[in-house]
This record gives C-alpha cells, sequence and structure tokens, in this order.
C-alpha cells in the first residue's frame, strides 16, 4: 500500500507532480514552466547540427566550474555563478558560520562554569565575609547577566541565519522556479495485491495532507482480504502507528516496513501509483466529487485490462486472480 496525492483540481494533459507526504506535510515536485523550461548542459548533446567535438567543448565548457576545487573566493565580475558553484560556496561559507558557532558555544559553556564556581564559592563564605565581597559578587552578577542577554541574542540570531540557509538551499533546489501556485491535495490511498496485481481499493480522503492514520485504518478494514498475510508499505509517519499495530494483531497480519529511501521495495505499489497518475493526467476535475468519479472507473478498468507483470503475461489481474482460485 501507499498514499498518493493529486491537486483538487486538475485541467487535463497538465502534468501531475511527484507528492511526497510521508514525513507529514507535503513535499511537492518543482515542474518547469514554458516560459522557463528544465536546462541541463547534457542537452547539448541532442542537438543534431553540433559536430560531436563541437558539443564535447560546450559541455566540457558549462560544466568546468566542477573541476575548481580551490576555496578562493571567485571573482562576481569575471564569471557567473552557476547553481552547482553557488551551492558549493555555500556550503564552505556555512562550514565556517558552524566553526565559529562551536567556538562560540565552548566559550558560554566555559562562562557559565566559572560562574557557578563562583556563585557556589560565595555562597559557602561566612555572612561577614559576604558583605566584604558583596560588591564584588554583585559586579561578577552583573557581567553575567550581560553575558546570558547576548547569548540569547546569539541564539535568535542563529536561528534568522538557519532560516535563510534553508531558504536559499530550497532556491538552489528548485532551480529559479517561481514557487509552485497553491492548491490543495487530496489523499488517495493505494491498495494492491503484490500476486494478482489486483487494485483491492483507492479511498479517496478528502482531508489531503492532514490525512491520519486512524482515517487509514478504517478504510483498511473494508479493503484488506481475509487471507492476508502480509502487508508492505514505506515508513511514512501514517503507517508507523499504535492504531496500524493494532490492526495488524487483530485481523492476524503481518505489517512490513522498507527500508527508508529504498521504493523499489514497494515498487508495485509506486508502479501502480505511476500508472493511476499516469491515467489522471488525461482527465479533467473541478472538484474532489468528480474526482472520485474518475477514480471509481478508473479501478474496475484497471483490473479488467491485460497486465505484462503477471505470471501470465497478457491477462487481467481480475483473470490471473480466478486461475489462481482454480489451481
Amino acid at each position: 500500500m501507499d498514499l498518493c496525492f493529486v491537486p483538487e483540481q486538475h485541467v487535463a494533459q497538465e502534468k501531475l507532480p511527484a507528492v511526497s507526504g510521508s514525513s507529514g506535510h507535503l513535499v511537492i515536485e518543482r515542474l518547469a514552466t514554458a516560459e522557463e523550461p528544465a536546462t541541463w548542459p547534457g542537452q547539448v548533446f541532442a542537438e543534431t547540427d553540433l559536430a560531436y567535438e563541437e558539443a564535447m567543448q560546450q559541455y566540457v565548457q558549462a560544466t568546468e566550474d566542477r573541476q575548481i576545487h580551490s576555496r578562493t573566493p571567485r571573482d562576481p565580475q569575471v564569471e557567473a555563478p552557476t547553481r552547482w558553484r553557488q551551492s558549493w560556496e555555500g556550503r564552505a561559507e556555512r562550514h565556517q558560520v558552524l566553526q565559529q558557532r562551536k567556538q562560540e558555544d565552548v566559550d558560554w559553556k566555559t562562562s557559565k562554569v566559572t560562574f557557578r564556581q563562583a556563585r557556589l564559592a560565595y555562597r559557602q563564605l561566612s555572612k561577614e565575609q559576604r558583605d566584604q565581597q558583596k560588591k564584588a559578587w554583585q559586579a561578577k552578577q552583573a557581567t553575567w547577566n550581560q553575558l546570558r542577554e547576548r547569548r540569547r541574542r546569539q541564539q535568535q540570531e542563529r536561528n534568522l541565519e538557519n532560516h535563510a540557509w534553508h531558504q536559499r538551499n530550497q532556491r538552489l533546489k528548485a532551480g529559479g522556479m517561481p514557487d509552485p501556485p497553491d492548491r490543495s491535495w487530496i489523499a488517495i490511498l493505494v491498495v494492491t495485491d503484490n500476486c494478482t496485481r489486483q487494485c483491492l481499493g483507492l479511498p479517496v480522503f478528502r482531508t489531503g495532507a492532514k490525512v491520519t492514520s486512524q482515517e487509514v485504518v478504517e478504510a483498511l478494514k473494508f479493503i484488506l482480504p481475509a487471507e492476508l498475510q502480509f502487508l508492505i508499505s514505506d515508513q511514512g509517519k501514517h503507517f508507523r502507528t499504535k492504531c496500524m499495530a493494532q490492526l495488524a494483531q487483530e485481523e492476524d497480519f503481518v505489517h512490513v516496513l522498507v527500508y527508508r529511501h529504498r521504493p523499489e521495495s514497494n515498487g508495485i505499489a509506486e508502479r501502480f501509483v505511476l500508472t493511476f497518475k499516469d491515467w489522471l493526467r488525461s482527465h479533467s476535475w473541478q472538484s474532489v466529487e468528480e474526482l472520485e468519479e474518475w477514480v471509481r472507473r478508473f479501478q474496475p478498468e484497471y483490473n479488467d485490462r491485460p497486465h505484462l507483470g503477471l505470471g501470465i503475461p497478457g491477462l487481467s489481474p481480475n483473470e490471473f486472480a480466478k486461475r489462481i482460485w482454480l489451481m
């Protein structure tokens, strides 16, 4: 099983972006626009009017900054930075910032230890001795309060720097493309049978990115077959919950969580999502109700059409399942 996300409104033939929701928030693929299509150096080899040597020279020129490993700062008046170069220089600057922060943290810890020792020593003095050293102790307290206030401001500045750093990385990863338009997303639970490739169900959740594990479990209760032995999913937060574990115990099946960053371990469900979204791409909808109608049409159509991934190629998932029961 897997969760896929599609927009609440869609125009036919518009590409449906890849969307990941395993972390609890949606990570949406940024699509190139017609005005700013995606580009990369290797595209030069697709130009039929260029000789191989010319194409290779252009490719080398476009990627020569990757051969530069010197920490010497780039002269902005000599060359325009590429995204890779910007990222590399940014990491070098970030490394220096982090090294400086480490030293600041060491100084702060040393100051705390020194003040606590001075406070302990002052408290262990007799009343007469404390009266004699009262002014000196008050001066130490004032210095400590200044250091603590400076540390508080330092932490606030760090938070702002961290936010700016993450925003910069996101812009570089996006390749300068504009932010995707705001959309409302609908979650669809995909449940397929690894043996027959049958689609067992496609429940739609209007809550989208906020879909809960309890909603997923309630839908699974009406979908999962009684003879189920293993249920495979990724390690998304919707699947690693107590209610999911309770469902596995009640229905007597083993919930298999695949390794992180290894979607091929759940490849049949992942491939089904691609097929499903490719089919949806050619249809339009302007509401959840229209989307649900397309989803209802897709399931029987998919289960009744020939499937090349079966043990007997050319059979539909439904026909293959019937033959298995007859064996």
